[in-house]
């Protein structure tokens, strides 16, 4: 059910340091510091604590996969479960579904209480989740048919190319890989979407309307806004414009609908449509050609040597064998962790571009301060430089709030006072 707005949308706090006096300069600096002082200590460490939980509970999953994989090649499953293939079908295309299949229910199960943990026991300790155990498993199980039918034909067709292309594989598996991933982005927001929630049209037009107005200005052709019932599950704020090719849906959920003032509304919906206006999908995708090139090149040396090595003891006959899955997750499992900071800069600098762009659309400096505050409730607002800079995905909370605070302050005189 959409969160209906009630008669009086919530109002905007500013503290008395950022805010606009006539003849006054504003400080940049003892705004973002007014603004940081207003967040509680409890909340902060809270915060502190999930955030920094977080990274250990990226590097257990880490290593806990690994362990999996190493333990399916060890233990001679993954042989197992190929030759059960080859004992049921005559076609390699129809092999490779059938190992994926039985693979990927292998290693949901075994990260199974690591899942329960980290998505539901968890975010529920944080005040985070809202969902009911029952609800929650059920997401979890539509969530592997969808990776069971999307990589069941994706898998074949990959190691359709392995066998087809033994020099070129690389070059040919990355064009592959990414078509795959624009395919996925472009029927995600349509079909894949709402299978975990509904999506129904924002109605109320003092909310509404701004959105597309801010929209119609920057080129983005809608006439409807989204609303995304994400309180059944969490208590975070989003919003997105996502899809391409005539794919895209200007979405917000109902938690951001239900907590926000209209100006944190603005701001957010600015940033947002930054993605979209500068054209952050296609340089993503451009950008992860490169990474899965790279990938793949090095995945050709490292795979080779391990099969010289330990590929009689696993009963991994070569590439395109499809036992030796795990030992491709695995090595490029190593590879994306090694690259996290370059990946975390890639995005981060998007990010903070979509910053710029939604503060220049949405001119809510205020706004766009006070909802990095509230992203503060599972994201640490003041980290130190280096942990910013090889760990966050998003600039921090301290510096989206500089930066809005500079743009303030730069544009102080052309601000319409209220």
């Amino acid at each position: 059910m959409q969160a209906a707005a009630s008669d009086t949308i919530p109002i905007l706090t500013i503290p008395p340091a950022a805010q606009i006096r006539p003849g006054v300069p504003l400080d940049p600096e003892a705004a973002t510091r007014a603004y940081l002082a207003t967040v509680p200590p409890a909340v902060q460490e809270r915060s502190h604590a999930y955030t920094n939980g977080g990274y250990w509970l990226g590097l257990w999953g880490f290593l806990l996969s690994v362990a999996i994989l190493l333990f399916l090649l060890h233990a001679g499953w993954s042989r197992r479960i190929r030759d059960w293939a080859e004992r049921y079908a005559r076609r390699p295309s129809v092999r490779v579904f059938l190992y994926y299949v039985v693979f990927t229910l292998g290693v949901t199960l075994l990260t199974f209480p690591f899942t329960v943990y980290a998505g539901f026991i968890r975010e529920h300790a944080y005040g985070l989740a809202t969902q009911a155990f029952g609800g929650w498993l059920r997401d979890q199980v539509v969530g592997l048919g969808v990776s069971l039918v999307l990589g069941g034909l994706a898998m074949p067709v990959l190691y359709g190319v392995l066998r087809r292309f033994p020099r070129g594989w690389p070059v040919v598996g990355s064009v592959v890989s990414i078509l795959f991933l624009v395919v996925a982005v472009v029927i995600a927001p349509v079909f894949i979407a709402p299978l975990f929630n509904r999506f129904t049209p924002l109605e109320d037009a003092r909310i509404r309307d701004p959105i597309l107005r801010l929209a119609h200005a920057n080129g983005i052709a809608t006439d409807r806004v989204y609303v995304q019932d994400a309180s059944r599950q969490t208590t975070r704020i989003s919003a997105y414009v996502s899809g391409l090719l005539g794919s895209e849906r200007v979405v917000l959920n109902d938690n951001l609908l239900r907590r926000g003032t209209l100006p944190e509304i603005e701001a957010v919906m600015g940033h947002e449509m930054g993605h979209y206006v500068l054209g952050h999908a296609y340089q993503f995708l451009v950008f992860f050609t490169i990474v899965v090139l790279a990938g793949f090149a090095m995945l050709r040396r490292v795979f080779a040597w391990a099969v010289e090595r330990w590929g009689m003891r696993w009963g991994v006959r070569g590439i395109d064998d499809p036992a030796g899955l795990p030992l491709l997750s695995l090595i490029l499992s190593v590879y994306l962790t090694a690259l996290t900071p370059v990946l975390n800069t890639e995005i981060r600098t998007a990010e903070a571009a979509a910053d710029a762009f939604g503060l220049n659309a949405a001119r809510q400096p205020d706004g766009f301060a006070t909802i990095a505050l509230k992203l503060a409730e599972y994201r640490k607002l003041d980290p130190g430089p280096l942990e910013e800079l090889l760990l966050f995905d998003h600039p921090s909370g301290r510096s989206r709030i500089r930066m809005a605070m500079r743009w303030k302050a730069a544009t102080l005189d052309t601000l319409v006072r209220k």
